[in-house]
């Protein structure tokens, strides 16, 4: 039951540094069973400051809920004779139940949940250090493109709110125009032949629209 209640505590921690909440889980729970999942936000957590701390309090946690159950389960069921043996396993078989229910049980674990939050939110460590790839949802298949505008593209001539218009999840974030950045350009600029758009949004759309 601890060791439930240590992991969704983890979780918030290393959400309130900026990841979502179901990466989050999974990082808090792979981090103190120990399984050393290899994914992109792993590479994340290491990259971060204070999310090595909490990832790594979490390892250190793990390890002694392990042994200390290890060696628990083992003294009793050694010392255990007869029947004993029979009421040990029927009162382990219980408890997991009890965990599981508890687990399970959105009202309980959401204040604990919340709790956690509250408590780790006073230790004013927790700086909002969300990377760029975060904040962008790269990960998700989104990012930004750089355009050039030929002479025969179909651009040439409309103004920012025009082609902004015809994009699908897409947003022009500025224009290179003769060497010179033009950030949060007015959406009444029209486009001209050489411009470079910077743009973000869905990579398969933006392939599929200026490919």
């Amino acid at each position: 039951m601890i060791s439930m209640l240590i992991v969704r505590a983890g979780a918030i921690a290393l959400m309130m540094t900026g990841m979502s909440f179901e990466k989050a889980k999974f990082q808090a729970l792979s981090a103190f069973s120990g399984t050393g999942f290899t994914t992109r936000e792993a590479e994340r957590v290491v990259n971060n400051t204070l999310r090595r701390q909490i990832v790594s309090w979490l390892m250190i946690l793990g390890n002694v809920g392990i042994v200390t159950v290890i060696v628990t389960a083992t003294s009793s069921f050694a010392s255990a004779k007869g029947q004993q043996i029979g009421i040990n396993l029927l009162v382990l078989m219980v408890g997991l139940g009890v965990i599981v229910a508890a687990a399970r049980h959105a009202p309980f674990v959401r204040r604990w949940e919340d709790f956690a939050q509250e408590r780790l939110s006073r230790l004013k460590i927790f700086e909002d250090d969300t990377t760029v790839d975060e904040l962008l949802h790269i990960h998700e298949g989104y990012g930004v493109v750089r355009v050039k505008l030929h002479e025969q593209s179909p651009l040439v001539g409309q103004t920012l709110a025009e082609v902004n218009s015809g994009l699908e999840h897409s947003l022009v974030l500025g224009i290179e125009r003769d060497g010179v950045w033009l950030p949060t350009p007015r959406l009444t600029r029209k486009l001209a032949e050489e411009d470079y758009l910077v743009i973000y949004g869905k990579l398969e759309d933006l392939a599929e629209h200026f490919g």
